[in-house]
């Protein structure tokens, strides 16, 4: 049965008419409103469940859909709640590698095929809503959930949240998180992000404007606040950006419990839901909408939103429910191994002997697999984007199966003796090192949440101050929340030294959820692989690429530095921080600083040659002609990477336009055209809201990692002039 409308009601006769084209959704919204008591309004701007139900969240969150806004005397199924970021977090569902092991493919066509697997599952398991889409950008590989975004650069982050989001919403509406400048974990309840026009809307915000483009249905506001204001209250970024800047005519909801803070402001400010339970709205709205505080066109501004999205939504969707059966199915585990080995970034591959040392020779008769994460499926963060599936993979069940004849030794590492004994009698060796949900994630429980939403006892006095502070003492025991340094622990530098020390041919697979610095032991390993959180196959997936069935295509979403000092300052406990233009690899470029590995880059296991043949390129977009050819003697990908700079400064700071992956045959060219996307070379007028061409003597670059030399680039012709946001290309191939 379809749990998401009741067949006869009140609300399928609107989705049907809808889907007629007899009326609009607009219409729709307002006739379903138009029988609805006051209770029943006000009841669409918050969560259906009691507040007694917050200790159980948890329990909760990975067996049923939070509900919002049901009303079962009309049919109105209400925004039943997944979230989503790696699959669906209710029950037994396929575990895709991570966001940003996703952002590592490069690859927007194989990312919607994600969204449509997730959207499906979503709605198998009885949802309507999926809270799957990130874009908020990484600015320090530090942040606890650098794993569930897209990578440092707004223009892959665009591009690849909105091809999610397409995918989500053939199945479910998509909502994208967290709305905005949310990119730190352990202050997230307090801290205070203050920031310049020029980044916010040039560098913060426009790969959400693209995912808004892309036709998401929902957004999250974030915990934190922009400029003093809590996201919730922040009228300037909800109404003036978003709905009338911007055009955006779906919902807003809160972040979950504590990112409301004031329940008629809120409301005001253009943030819609108060997620997921009945909180700070059921106790205030009725009495403000009867004192006359609260207007009543406000409340019927924000129902009428939420149901003309959710009528919308369901019209234009397949009216037929998908079964169970769609869950973890073979193709949608198959679909997970192909994202894992397509994310798989080599960074390092040097020959040992006469040949480079992966893949792994046919001629292999003892390995060495140690690593106390060798053994492990290690899927990720477990928090509110935790996946449980069926099965799991580790890397050295992955390798056992890719290689049967071969005879496989292995050990955690914990005695490094053993370690290095084992490694000196195998062929080759393979160090499994990194970080688990104990070094990196969400943080469980966090200090600084404003506890008065819990009800009037907690507003103020000695209950609010012993529960605050019983929160910040518990946040420094519980596992996740931001990193406190972008070094492997010391026992993983010990091992991966102890075994590089007798073996010649050692490997180095590297897990995490975001950058590593790998400047201590990085030159005492000829091979180097950057493997993620890589979901339920990801061990198949690594064993596929290490034997050379599979391609290692992945290509880093970020900047891997020499030194953390070459990156922003981070403080996870900052009250206040300042956001700028520079950060990632655009610091690095400013500063004059050689990465150890450059964003963008990765290789493969053949020689892919690219040149730009033709371009055209003006305010509003344009493309790139490039010749591909694969000059080795295997099957390879690429991807084409198209950077553009301001080579008038001393030191360009390359900025990603555009890019497409590439897949040839041995002795193959092909010529690909890689769509543009003008923003980054552009500028916007805070007074007028019109946007022009950057200043300056751009260039234009075919690369395949961000570039260091321009010498070669191509000057691009600029003309003066204003455009409109609406026209500005999101560059997206014909």
């Amino acid at each position: 049965m379809d749990t998401t409308t009741v067949t006869g009601s009140a609300y399928d006769d609107a989705v049907r008419a809808v889907r007629a084209g007899g009326i609009t959704a607009d219409e729709a919204a307002n006739l379903l409103i138009g029988r609805m008591t006051d209770k029943e309004i006000l009841g669409l701007l918050d969560g259906d469940s009691p507040r007694l139900l917050l200790p159980f969240i948890p329990i909760l969150l990975d067996r049923v859909p939070f509900v919002a806004g049901a009303v079962p005397r009309l049919g109105i199924p209400g925004i039943r709640f997944s979230d989503g970021g790696r699959g669906v977090v209710i029950g037994a569902s396929t575990a895709f590698p991570v966001t940003i092991a996703r952002a590592a493919t490069w690859d927007p066509s194989l990312e919607e095929r994600v969204g449509v697997a997730i959207g499906v599952e979503t709605r198998a398991r009885g949802a309507n809503y999926s809270a799957s889409v990130c874009v908020n950008l990484l600015r320090h590989p530090a942040w606890g959930r650098a794993q569930e975004c897209y990578g440092e650069d707004p223009v892959l982050t665009g591009r690849m949240g909105s091809a999610l989001t397409r995918g989500v919403r053939t199945h479910v509406m998509a909502c994208v998180k967290h709305f905005a400048l949310n990119s730190m974990e352990n202050e997230r309840f307090e801290v205070d992000v203050a920031v310049d026009e020029h980044s916010l809307h040039e560098v913060y915000l426009p790969h959400f404007k693209a995912v808004m483009d892309a036709g998401a249905d929902s957004v999250m506001s974030s915990y934190n606040r922009v400029r003093g204001k809590y996201m919730d209250v922040n009228r300037a970024l909800l109404t003036d950006v978003l709905r009338h800047e911007w055009g955006f005519p779906g919902f807003v909801t809160s972040d979950w419990v504590f990112g409301t803070h004031d329940a008629v402001a809120s409301l005001e400010a253009g943030m819609d839901v108060e997620m997921p339970l009945r909180l700070l709205r059921a106790r205030e709205l009725p009495a403000a909408l009867r004192n006359g505080d609260l207007d009543r066109t406000t409340v019927l501004q924000s129902a009428r939103r939420i149901l003309r999205t959710c009528v919308q939504h369901a019209a234009t969707r397949d009216s037929a429910s998908p079964t169970p059966t769609v869950i973890a199915s073979p193709a949608h585990r198959a679909l997970a191994h192909q994202v894992a080995a397509e994310s798989i970034v080599l960074l390092k591959n040097e020959t040992v002997g006469t040949e480079p040392l992966l893949p792994l020779k046919p001629a292999l008769r003892h390995l060495a697999v140690i690593g106390r994460l060798a053994g492990r499926a290690n899927l990720g963060d477990h928090g509110s984007s935790r996946v449980r599936p069926p099965s799991t993979v580790s890397p050295l069940q992955g390798l056992r199966e890719a290689l049967p004849g071969v005879r496989i030794t292995s050990t955690t590492g914990k005695n490094e003796r053993r370690a290095a004994a084992l490694a000196a009698a195998a062929e080759t060796a393979i160090v499994v090192v990194g970080l688990d949900q104990h070094d990196e994630g969400e943080s469980v429980v966090t200090g600084g949440v404003d506890v008065g939403v819990l009800g009037r006892a907690f507003g103020s006095g000695p209950l609010r101050r012993v529960l605050i502070g019983l929160a910040h003492v518990a946040s420094r025991f519980v596992r996740g929340g931001d990193r406190s340094s972008l070094n492997l622990r010391p026992s993983d530098e010990r091992l991966i030294h102890a075994v590089a020390a007798v073996n010649p041919r050692t490997v180095v697979v590297l897990i995490s959820g975001s950058a590593v610095l790998t400047e201590k032991w990085r030159d005492r390993v000829p091979a180097l692989l950057f493997a993620w959180y890589g979901g339920m196959e990801g061990g198949r997936a690594l064993a596929s690429v290490l034997t050379g069935n599979e391609e290692p295509g992945g290509r880093l979403p970020f900047v891997l530095p020499t030194d953390a000092a070459h990156l922003p300052f981070f403080d996870s406990a900052a009250k206040a921080v300042a956001y700028d233009d520079q950060w990632g690899q655009r610091l690095l470029d400013s500063e004059g600083h050689t990465p150890a590995f450059p964003f963008g880059f990765g290789l493969g296991y053949t020689t892919i040659e690219h040149r730009l043949l033709d371009h055209t390129l003006d305010a509003s977009g344009g493309h790139a002609d490039v010749l591909v050819t694969n000059a080795g003697d295997r099957k390879g990908s690429t991807v084409v990477q198209i950077y553009a700079a301001d080579v008038s400064l001393r030191r360009p700071v390359a900025q990603l336009l555009g890019f497409r992956k590439v897949t040839l045959q041995p002795g193959a060219e092909t010529t690909v055209r890689v769509g543009l996307d003008a923003g980054p070379t552009l500028q916007r007028d805070p007074t007028t809201r019109r946007w022009s061409l950057r200043a300056g003597e751009w260039a234009l670059l075919a690369s395949q990692h961000s570039p260091v030399r321009w010498e070669n680039a191509v000057r691009l012709p600029r003309t003066e002039g204003l455009i409109d946001q609406e026209d500005i290309s999101d560059g997206q191939p014909a």
